[in-house]
């Protein structure tokens, strides 16, 4: 399986319609056919020191090998979700792994 996970970290500047924007096309995401399992969320309130909830919205995504990943890249849903919703953000983490 391969592993897709990527932590948003959204400019402070954003409207709370902006937010919800954003967080509706990252949910949206989900529809690739690609994907075979989809998870998305903020961070839990943490309770520990270790934990680092610095981010705003988190996905991650389980493909059944890396070519499912890579049509997941190219998919016009993924395109139309970076394009709409880059501005949205300051940064992003991406962590990929098998």
């Amino acid at each position: 399986m391969f592993h897709h996970l990527v932590f948003f970290y959204l400019r402070k500047d954003l409207t709370a319609s902006q937010r919800a924007d954003f967080e509706t096309k990252l949910r949206g995401l989900s529809e690739i056919k690609s994907i075979h399992s989809s998870y998305v969320g903020r961070p839990t309130v943490a309770d520990r020191p270790i934990i680092d909830s610095s981010y705003d919205f988190a996905e991650m995504f389980i493909f059944k090998n890396k070519a499912d990943h890579d049509a997941y890249q190219v998919d016009p849903i993924h395109v139309d979700f970076v394009n709409s919703c880059k501005s949205y953000w300051s940064s992003v983490k991406i962590y990929d792994f098998e």
